[in-house]
């Protein structure tokens, strides 16, 4: 294991993120001789998608699937390139001088870097329906984690509901793997369909489409699907019941666990707070950073790679994360020999084919999206939607005015879980859009760190950290 104080003070390139994107870039980099250092928080490599690559105890192929297993490939390769890969190492800074601020088994450390590239991937969008914080209820992307790291499947009477591609995926996970589903909840609005016809011949050339329609054959032909534009947790200290319906109609279903997913984002915050330049993207319903085709930020030296550059799946991540590679390879060792550019691109965009049909139609509903009354918002700090509403009509132009009268977005997860329907909310309630709104202004530290990590940096680097703020 790494420890901090085995880490160089400095490295060409960092790369923050261990999923498709990050082994991608670090491998790249490294082969062309960068000294080049991967941070990943997790125990081992892949990201989510990739999660527990190296160490699952899922043996058989066939419950993940062979494109989980692709991962294993990628990991080889970042292993075999002569990049430092470090896990268990979070990144709680990152400044516009690629000053990188990593902790790893409780002590901190500064790292000057040549260049970065993150690759922090995405997660889950917020579902905040009524109920969503019953013990009993959690996300889908949290459940495959549990199989995949652990080996677990859900027990009991097991619901899914919402949309998009991961809720599909991990319904067949569970049942390839011997778990049972009671039903799965279908939200995805049928005027979706009517958005996304004119993509449609795009995703019929696509890697999706023959993938997509063996999976939902798999599913469909062993679970119940059901319709509904509402849903509800219901439960006194868990969840104890489903109430879902379409219109005024409403039905109940009992229910041990509820798995919610619909789609995911990019993860956005340590861009933000290293000063990178986002947009808000209309068609995916997130903030998302500008980039060039060599996917740098608006920060000079600072890439954005994989879904955290805009959503786009595990193979179209990792040919992002070389082409962002290649950029930072050209411009600290412009002699050095790197792959066939123009080919990486072509294989990105054959990848890319197909991800405007799957984002309109998988679009989240407006009312699943923008909660109102007691329904909770903000989980750190107990804030609900009507309390939100409210404060916008009080005058509130956005979230970090909304931090001084409510504190949404200052709990430990500092708006991972909030940020979008914060936003969303203001926007609606002022008739106006989640551009003009904005998201939370982020500053680090971008994840939980502990005074006495902060003691433990060397003299030196703090010094040179105090004179350079």
């Amino acid at each position: 294991m790494t420890n901090a104080s085995d880490l160089a003070s400095s490295y060409d390139l960092v790369v923050i993120g261990g999923g498709p994107a990050g082994l991608a870039a670090g491998a790249l980099a490294a082969r062309a001789g960068l000294s080049t250092v991967l941070f990943d928080e997790n125990p081992g490599v892949g990201g989510q998608i990739y999660r527990a690559i190296t160490f699952s105890p899922v043996k058989d192929r066939t419950i993940l699937g062979e494109d989980y297993w692709a991962g294993a490939d990628l990991a080889a390769e970042a292993k075999a390139s002569g990049a430092l890969i470090v896990t268990g190492a979070t990144v709680w800074s990152l400044d516009p001088t690629r000053l990188v601020g990593v902790s790893i088994a409780g002590q901190a450390r500064l790292i000057q870097a040549g260049r970065v590239i993150i690759a922090t991937g995405s997660l889950e969008r917020p579902f905040p329906i009524p109920g969503w914080t019953l013990p009993g209820v959690m996300s889908a992307g949290g459940a495959q984690t549990a199989l995949k790291a652990q080996g677990l499947v859900p027990s009991g009477r097991t619901v899914l509901a919402g949309g998009g591609p991961l809720l599909w995926l991990l319904a067949a996970q569970i049942l390839r793997g011997g778990g049972m589903l009671d039903a799965i909840l279908d939200t995805t609005p049928r005027i979706n369909w009517l958005r996304a016809l004119a993509h449609l011949p795009d995703f019929i050339l696509s890697p999706y489409f023959a993938k997509g329609l063996k999976l939902l054959r798999e599913v469909r032909a062993k679970v119940r699907v059901i319709r509904t534009d509402r849903l509800e947790a219901v439960g006194d200290d868990r969840l104890r019941e489903v109430v879902f319906g379409i219109g005024d109609g409403e039905r109940r279903m009992p229910a041990d666990l509820l798995l919610l997913h619909q789609g995911v984002v990019p993860n956005v915050n340590l861009a933000i707070a290293a000063g990178v330049t986002h947009a808000w993207n209309e068609r995916q319903l997130c903030f998302e950073p500008v980039l060039d085709k060599d996917f740098n930020s608006s920060v000079p030296g600072i890439a954005v790679a994989g879904d955290g550059a805009g959503i786009g799946g595990g193979t179209a991540a990792a040919e992002r994360g070389r082409i962002a590679a290649i950029a930072a390879v050209r411009a600290l060792k412009p002699e050095a020999s790197v792959p066939d550019l123009q080919t990486i691109r072509q294989k990105l965009q054959h990848e890319e084919m197909g991800r405007a049909f799957l984002d309109w139609l998988n679009r989240p509903a407006d009312s699943l999206r923008q909660p109102t009354g007691d329904t909770i918002v903000c989980r750190c700090e107990e804030v609900t939607a009507k309390q939100v509403r409210d404060t916008a009509d009080m005058g509130c132009e956005g979230p970090n005015q909304m931090k001084a009268f409510l504190r949404c977005g200052m709990g430990p997860c500092q708006g991972r879980l909030c940020g979008l329907i914060v936003t969303e909310l203001i926007a609606a309630q002022r008739g106006t859009t989640p551009a003009v709104v904005g998201y939370y202004r982020l500053r680090p530290p971008v994840k939980p760190i502990t005074l006495a990590e902060l003691a433990s940096l060397p003299i030196a680097e703090a010094e040179r950290k105090a004179v350079e703020r």
